[in-house]
């Protein structure tokens, strides 16, 4: 007889069990019984930002994953899940500024670079730290001997090399183009990185002067002093006439000029159908001048302040200058209305700063430039074939190499890469991986190593973020060295993000990786939701609804979060979080707990035990076949759940594998067959089948629920004499 104590106390079991986990090393894939044979999967962790701690969505992601890895694992792959943290410069040095600024009253550009990334560094670390304590407290079964960051040195040298390669074949350039400026942050950000956030506006419409003939409509009435043309559809019949004719205008004190055009992309019916055209201040009038051969004046600067003008505008920041002109419209006679309205106004994701569109010289990746590309093991794409980064972006979806789930996802990838203009990679930031370019008067250099001879200053622009986590998937597997890791694990098996990245980093990182390897980074992607709060809304600061995981499972146990945030989550579907359903969860728990104590309690249990090895091979459980129509129906039912449980599994849909195992075991296997086996066991003919009945039911509800819930089913399966850890056991056939 095998006493449990009456009721589960994670407190006492989980660090425990984590400790063991460790010392056995199967985290480790190569550590892993008959490791030489095993196929191999591969899970690379999204790497979370060192700007803290980690929140419910990352325990949510976790979570999916490690469920994932751990049932691979017992499949018998040689399961890899690596782990890593970002760098995320943005966020990081914004961070950081700002508690600089709060404890020592400084600026950051009170400080030399070194000094400042210095202290970024310092931060960075404190906060991988606490990171890697919040992996470890879900569970997760990493393995930390590969743990990689984005800013590490292997992971410098895979940047540099990236870059190095790029540029020499002409997809990495300098240029002088309209970029998304973050006022706030002073540093440029890509499309992608721009949230538009709904406000009240007010849209103007006026004519430039008294003799012009076309009235047209912005917010933005201060930008027009950098108008250059007005843009009409070709075959809109109201301003054929004007197409082709130029006036002169002096727009507030500013002189203009300003040319009427046509051209496709304008919405005849939107509006007045005219289209002030502004080249410096806005990327889709840069390209329609780009057409048309427009020139381009640039009237705002850095710090979202206007550079031309009178006093009136001079100096002054938009949204001021903007009255200014508003002011003087009226007092012309040129304002023929205005309408309020809602409007969506870019700002910065990390900042939260306005953007401004602003001409600059960057860094930038051409998706449109052809190239040969320099390897291939891509389908249907040889070696040295023209390829554009956009076609093999494509192509490896559209194929089926990459496969997206849920699939509605294709078409907004596909979408997304039709309108992807070139990626503007250079930040103006301190902290990063620093552009391995230099100047020396008229001379460049670009390469891997520092240029020799003296005169040489390298380029102080930082690459973004999402240039080193694009290498992710081989970079952390030892890339750019030919090392066994990257054979042997890469293509990666399964990508597991939120939805929110899919442009950000899952379509950068088969960018980066069909060029610079000729492979897939990954065959699978599985996107899943955000995590809201009981009410449907997102956990925020200014709501003060956020929920600590650490908090969580500190009060209910980790596998009582982990079961509640599975349960009911749908891939790509966003998943509410209420405790309610953790202390549900830990309910769950305690009845598994009860149900192994029942079944340990009886004083013959130890036999059948150590007469199983693996139950459903067993010549013991041949001989004693159950011979009740309970023990056939639990047994018929249990192999139902197996096959049921596994097909989701394979599908990813651990949510409904959660709550078929889930409804097995408390209701079929405890409600049901438990009570049944009350008077079985009184039957001195049917308590051997009885009892090897419940211990095999017990041991594959155990396997089934091990992913889910690993710490519980771990500690079970410990007192039930197995020969081996749970975490390598074999899934149930």
């Amino acid at each position: 007889m095998i006493e449990l104590e009456k009721t589960y106390d994670h407190s006492k079991v989980e660090e425990k069990i984590y400790s063991q986990w460790l010392e056995s090393g199967f985290f480790n894939p190569d550590n892993l019984p008959n490791a030489e044979t095993r196929e191999p999967f591969t899970i690379s962790l999204p790497p979370p930002n060192v700007t803290g701690t980690l929140h419910m969505g990352h325990a949510f992601e976790d979570t999916i994953q490690d469920i994932m890895i751990r049932y691979e694992r017992m499949l018998g792959k040689k399961a890899l899940w690596l782990p890593g943290t970002d760098h995320a410069p943005i966020a990081t040095e914004s961070k950081v500024a700002k508690l600089i600024e709060k404890e020592e009253g400084k600026r950051k550009t009170d400080f030399s670079r070194e000094e400042f990334v210095s202290k970024v560094k310092e931060f960075a670390q404190t906060s991988h730290d606490t990171i890697v304590k919040q992996v470890r407290s879900m569970g997760a079964s990493v393995d930390w001997s590969r743990e990689a960051y984005t800013f590490d040195d292997k992971r410098n040298l895979a940047v540099r090399t990236a870059f190095k390669r790029m540029y020499d074949q002409g997809l990495i350039y300098r240029g002088f183009r309209v970029v998304n400026w973050d006022v706030k942050g002073q540093t440029v950000i890509s499309d992608d990185e721009v949230v538009y956030v709904e406000r009240p506006a007010k849209l103007y419409t006026f004519r430039y002067s008294k003799d012009f003939p076309i009235t047209i409509s912005t917010t933005r009435p201060e930008t027009k002093v950098g108008d250059t043309a007005v843009a009409v559809h070709p075959e809109d019949d109201r301003y054929k006439q004007f197409v082709g004719k130029e006036y002169d205008a002096e727009f507030c004190g500013v002189p203009i000029h300003i040319k009427i055009i046509a051209d496709k992309t304008v919405e005849k019916d939107f509006g007045t159908g005219a289209l002030g055209v502004t080249p410096a201040h806005s990327m889709t009038d840069a390209e329609i001048a780009r057409r048309h051969n427009l020139p381009s004046k640039a009237i705002i600067n850095e710090y979202g302040k206007m550079t031309v003008g009178d006093e009136r505008i001079l100096n002054k920041k938009t949204a001021e200058a903007r009255e200014s002109v508003v002011l003087w419209l009226n007092e012309q006679g040129l304002m023929e209305k205005e309408e309020d309205i809602q409007q969506n106004v870019a700002t910065a994701e990390r900042t939260g700063g306005i953007i401004e569109p602003l001409p600059k010289t960057q860094w930038f990746i051409n998706v449109n430039k052809e190239f040969p590309l320099p390897h291939s093991e891509l389908q249907g794409i040889k070696e040295g074939e023209m390829v554009t980064l956009k076609k093999l972006m494509r192509h490896v979806v559209e194929n089926g190499q990459i496969k997206i789930a849920p699939e509605r996802f294709e078409k907004i990838y596909y979408h997304w890469i039709d309108g992807l203009r070139d990626w503007c990679i250079s930040r103006q930031l301190w902290f990063g991986h620093q552009i391995p370019v230099w100047y020396k008067g008229d001379e460049t250099y670009c390469d891997i190593n520092p240029p020799k001879g003296e005169g040489w200053v390298q380029d102080p622009d930082t690459l973004d973020t999402w240039f080193s986590s694009g290498l992710w998937t081989f970079s952390t597997l030892g890339w750019p060295e030919q090392t066994s890791d990257l054979k042997t694990f890469h293509p990666t098996s399964l990508m597991m993000p939120g939805y929110e990245i899919l442009f950000f980093w899952v379509a950068r990182m088969i960018l980066m990786s069909t060029y610079l390897l000729g492979q897939i980074p990954f065959k699978q992607v599985v996107l899943h939701g955000i995590v809201r709060d009981s009410k449907g809304r997102k956990f925020s600061k200014s709501l003060n609804n956020g929920v600590d995981p650490l908090d969580m499972t500190s009060k209910y146990g980790t596998d009582a979060l982990r079961m509640a945030l599975v349960f009911g989550a749908a891939p790509g579907n966003d998943t509410i979080f209420d405790e309610q359903k953790v202390k549900g969860m830990k309910h769950f728990a305690n009845k598994l707990w009860n149900i192994a104590r029942f079944i340990l309690s009886n004083e013959d249990v130890v036999r059948p035990f150590m007469g199983i090895k693996e139950a459903n091979k067993s010549a013991d459980y041949i001989t004693l076949a159950p011979i009740t129509d309970a023990d056939k129906e639990i047994l018929a039912k249990l192999d139902e759940v197996i096959k049921n449980v596994t097909s989701h599994m394979e599908a990813f849909r651990l949510h409904e594998a959660a709550q078929e195992i889930y409804q097995f075991t408390w209701h079929e296997l405890a409600d049901i067959y438990l009570e049944k086996s009350k008077d079985q066991l009184q039957n001195k003919e049917l308590k051997d089948s009885t009892l090897l009945t419940l211990n095999f039911s017990l041991l594959t509800v155990l396997k089934l629920l091990h992913p889910f819930i690993p710490f519980i089913t771990e500690e079970i399966w410990g007192k039930l004499s197995q020969k081996e850890l749970l975490i390598v056991a074999n899934w149930p056939k």
